[in-house]
Order: structure tokens, then C-alpha cells, then sequence
């Protein structure tokens, strides 16, 4: 029998943007608004604006949802963050 205890560490998952209802896609993305300091240069961007924004960038693939199983958290990633696909 085997007495090695030590995991190894799984790799993050995409969550396709569209395979969440509408109520935990909102709150996966006013998660990240609230928890990111976003600046919007010399005006500030209404919470509402922002939310919107970034759920465009999900809509056109500029940005994605992924969960992490090993911190058992969610992230939403942005360009040159995004993860890369296998071959």
C-alpha cells in the first residue's frame, strides 16, 4: 500500500463565461470589481459601468473566468494572464 499522503497540485480550469447562470456570472464579476483597484484616469466609472465592462470583455474573449483547485478560488484573467491552451 502506498503511504504517500502529498497531492499533486491540479491545474486551473476555464469556466466558459455562458455556462454560468446570469445570477453567479454577476457575482463572479462584482466579485472581481469590488476585490481589483481599477483606474479609470481623470473620471471615475460608476460599480455599474464597470461590471459592464467587464462582462463585455468576457463576451468578445478578451478576458475569462477560471477556477483554481487548488486555492479553491475563482479569477477572472485578462490578456497576457489568460491561460494558454493545451496542445
Amino acid at each position: 500500500m502506498d503511504t504517500e499522503t502529498a497531492e499533486t497540485p491540479t491545474e486551473p480550469v476555464r469556466i466558459p463565461y455562458d455556462a454560468l447562470s446570469p445570477d453567479a456570472l454577476r457575482g463572479v464579476i462584482e466579485s472581481f470589481v469590488l476585490r481589483e483597484g481599477t483606474d479609470y484616469g481623470d473620471h471615475e466609472a460608476t460599480f455599474e459601468s464597470k461590471v459592464d465592462d467587464v462582462q463585455r470583455q468576457l463576451q468578445r474573449g478578451e478576458a475569462e473566468i477560471v477556477w483554481d483547485p487548488t486555492t479553491e478560488s475563482v479569477q477572472l484573467v485578462a490578456g497576457r494572464q489568460r491561460l494558454r491552451s493545451r496542445p
